[in-house]
């Protein structure tokens, strides 16, 4: 077996044990998260870290992610590098490795230091924290920062927002960051779009942070409120026709 790995000039140090990546993954059991990838805190090189792994890919992407396309490992450290860049708060990159097979593409780890966290999006939606509202209009200002600066997460939604609670601020950092696009410019038309995974259970939260977007862009408010809201509603839709379809409830 072969493999390919890059890791962040500050952190060289890590080449051996990103090589030995499967064994000390295999070995540690505080899984984090696990559906489609597993996600588990790993300490190495005396650093906590996160390292999520990617399930082994059909046998036709084996052949796309060898020769067409970027894997998912690649693109969550090359997209964590170019947030930094832009001055937009992500887990600090480490590294990421993939490991070959008679030439086919296998497994693939990303791995970044591990992010102490106050909250997630999801609890600030499902009111389950204080201050709702402020952080409400916090995160939309994040986020139109975000759009702004050109940058577009396919995967925006609840769990995928960290939330550290500062004096008297809050800061958002980005996770699940393989899919993202990288724009010239957002208007704030399409960037209130980017809100339609964020299902409200209260119905008061979108409007907050659709008034908030358009105070910062000069956009029109009602016209902001119903953008947010309409994507919103068009995307559950999708979801439930999709879930009647396979016969789910």
């Amino acid at each position: 077996m072969s493999y390919f790995f890059e890791l962040h000039p500050d952190f060289t140090h890590f080449e051996k044990t990103l090589i030995n990546i499967k064994e000390h993954f295999k070995t540690n059991t505080h899984t984090i998260h696990k559906a489609r990838n597993e996600l588990k805190i790993i300490p190495l090189e005396g650093i906590k870290t996160v390292v999520k792994a990617f399930k082994i890919p059909h046998f036709l992407n084996q052949i796309v992610y060898k020769y067409f396309r970027s894997s998912k490992a690649k693109k969550s450290f090359q997209n964590a590098l170019k947030l930094q860049e832009l001055g937009i708060n992500t887990p600090t990159p480490i590294g990421y490795i993939e490991f070959y097979r008679w030439g086919l593409f296998q497994e693939s780890f990303f791995l970044s230091k591990h992010l102490p966290y106050d909250f997630t999006i999801r609890e600030v939606f499902h009111h389950k924290v204080d201050d709702v509202e402020n952080i409400l209009k916090q995160f939309s200002a994040f986020s139109y920062d975000l759009h702004q600066k050109g940058v577009w997460h396919v995967d925006y939604s609840l769990g995928n927002i960290l939330v550290q609670k500062k004096e008297n601020s809050y800061e958002f950092y980005l996770v699940d960051i393989n899919r993202m696009e990288f724009r010239e410019s957002i208007p704030p038309q399409e960037g209130l779009k980017n809100f339609n995974k964020f299902w409200p259970k209260f119905p008061d939260d979108l409007p907050i942070i659709a008034k908030e977007y358009a105070k910062l862009s000069g956009f029109d408010e009602k016209e902001a409120i119903g953008i947010i809201i309409d994507e919103n509603e068009k995307l559950q839709q999708q979801v439930a026709l999709k879930k009647k379809l396979k016969g789910k409830k």
